[in-house]
């Protein structure tokens, strides 16, 4: 999104947004210099062209020589007030952001009571907020298991959230649901559960899309998880039929408030990887990373596998090999 662009990292920029020098701010607002504050903030960050922007009144900053300049950013109806930092005669702009040292951004992910994968003891924790339909959630899954998990062993725990894009994905609500009401008695079932849909899901589609239908069959194969494992059905039964949304839709707000916008995302022990299905590699980077902050070492990379001897094309009937003419 637009304003995530603002919030990415710690950045520090100077862009000449005027030659008119001035000693001492103005006192009322300059349309000339806001504009051409306004179209070098626009191309810098690449805003799109539904995104608005209002520049307001200057005021006092901790820096000497500059002010602080507050620049609204509104799009889809959601407003961001950044602050950035204009000098006083109004020829460098500064963007930057606060880091408060004292938040561990891990601390922010409550994972009690959900199902761990790995080792429950481990130092590090690779949090995935999944959407149970998501295409792209299904690949990261199997990127997860067991491709990763084998490579770490008892280095590293999993643990999901969900965070079901109910726009889009229509059946992922209640597939958070069930998963839910399975973790409920056995969180072992609950991967068993995740492991199956990651790997069918177009089996809960159906061939003619019903959204009845994926709801059945999504509830089929929790009881079929759950005959599998031994619960108990009755449970199970009347948790499937009461639909809480509860805590999925919690799990949804803190997703917001981390400013996840989409599915996969994985939190590696506070540190947030790109979204989307991250390719094996660059994860591992981050795990291997997150191990020694710990004091743990990573494994060490899998041998490359040579590729493949070339076979010899067959020679044609009648025409000699490598090894000589033919007979």
């Amino acid at each position: 999104m637009a304003d995530a662009r603002f919030l990415a990292g710690l950045l520090l920029l100077g862009l000449t947004i005027g030659c008119k020098a001035q000693t001492t701010p103005p006192s009322a607002p300059d349309p000339a210099l806001n504009r051409r504050i306004e179209v070098l903030v626009r191309s810098q960050f690449e805003l799109a062209p539904d995104v608005d922007l209002s520049i307001g009144a200057r005021k006092p900053s901790p820096f000497t020589g500059y002010e602080t300049l507050p620049i609204t950013i509104t799009h889809l109806g959601k407003a961001n007030e950044i602050d950035f930092l204009i000098s006083n005669d109004s020829t460098k702009l500064v963007h930057l952001d606060t880091i408060d040292l004292t938040k561990d951004p891990a601390d922010a992910i409550p994972i009690a009571g959900r199902p761990i994968r790995g080792n429950p003891n481990a130092k590090v924790t690779v949090v995935n907020f999944d959407d149970l339909e998501c295409p792209y959630c299904a690949r990261m899954h199997q990127e997860l298991f067991p491709v990763t998990i084998d490579h770490y062993k008892n280095l590293v725990r999993f643990v999901y959230k969900d965070d079901p894009l109910t726009e889009m994905h229509p059946w992922a609500m209640h597939a958070a649901v069930d998963a839910n009401c399975l973790t409920a008695q056995s969180g072992t079932v609950y991967w068993a559960y995740v492991d199956y849909l990651h790997a069918h899901g177009e089996e809960v589609n159906g061939e003619d899309r019903s959204l009845a239908k994926s709801f059945a069959t999504l509830d089929r194969i929790a009881r079929q998880e759950a005959t599998v494992a031994k619960l108990d059905q009755t449970a199970l039964d009347a948790c499937l039929a009461k639909q809480d949304e509860t805590q999925i839709k919690a799990s949804m707000q803190l997703a917001e408030s981390l400013q996840i916008e989409g599915t996969p995302v994985v939190i590696v022990n506070g540190e947030k990887v790109s979204g989307g299905a991250v390719p094996t590699d660059q994860l591992w980077m981050v795990i291997d990373r997150a191990l020694r902050s710990v004091g743990e070492e990573p494994p060490s990379p899998p041998a490359a596998t040579p590729p493949p001897a070339a076979t010899p094309a067959p020679a044609a009937p009648g025409q000699g090999t490598a090894a000589g003419p033919g007979h």
